[in-house]
C-alpha cells in the first residue's frame, strides 16, 4: 500500500488501470516500498500543490460509482482553485436543485481527495461542512488555497 507524506499527514494512494483510483488520508506510516512511475508522478504534483506551485493536477483518474456520483463529481472538478461553492449551488449547477443533500452523498462518496477538490464545497451559510479528510484538513486546504479561516460547523448543513 502506497502511503506517502504531506503537510496534512500522511496519504494513501491507490492506482487502477494506470490511473490514480483513491487518494485518502491516513494514519498509516509512510511506505518504504518503491512507487511506480504513476505514484512518483502524483506525489510531484501533490508536492507542488501544498508548495503552492501548482493549482490544478494533471493525473489520470479512475472512478467507480454512480451516474449521478459522475455527474456531481465532475461539477466538483471544476470549480477553480481558491473558490467556493455550496451543496446548494452545486445542486442548481448540474441541473437538480432538490438534490441537495444527495449531491452531500454524493461528495461525501469522493474517492480521490484533493485532486477532485470536494474541500471546496461549503455550506450556504458560508460555513464549514464535513469532510472525509476531516475539518481541520478542509480548512487548511481552503487557507493554502488563499480562502480566509471559514467558521466550523459540527453538523451538515447542505
Amino acid at each position: 500500500m502506497p502511503i506517502i507524506s504531506s503537510p496534512l499527514g500522511n496519504i494513501f494512494l491507490s492506482t487502477q488501470d494506470d490511473s490514480i483510483s483513491e487518494l485518502r488520508f491516513t494514519t498509516e506510516e509512510v511506505s518504504k516500498e518503491p512507487l511506480n512511475s504513476l505514484l512518483t508522478e502524483a506525489k510531484k504534483q501533490l508536492d507542488e500543490y501544498f508548495s503552492s506551485k501548482r493549482k490544478t493536477f494533471n493525473l489520470p483518474v479512475v472512478l467507480s460509482g454512480t451516474p449521478f456520483q459522475y455527474q456531481v463529481w465532475e461539477a466538483v472538478n471544476k470549480i477553480p482553485f481558491g473558490q467556493t461553492t455550496s451543496y446548494s449551488k452545486l445542486s442548481q449547477e448540474i441541473g437538480n436543485p432538490a438534490a441537495i443533500r444527495a449531491v452531500g452523498a454524493a461528495i461525501g462518496a469522493n474517492p480521490i481527495l484533493v485532486i477532485i477538490p470536494c474541500h471546496r464545497i461549503i455550506g450556504t451559510n458560508g460555513q464549514l461542512t464535513g469532510y472525509a479528510g476531516g475539518l481541520d484538513r478542509k480548512e487548511r486546504l481552503l487557507e493554502l488555497e488563499g480562502r480566509a479561516p471559514l467558521a466550523k460547523q459540527a453538523s451538515l448543513d447542505f
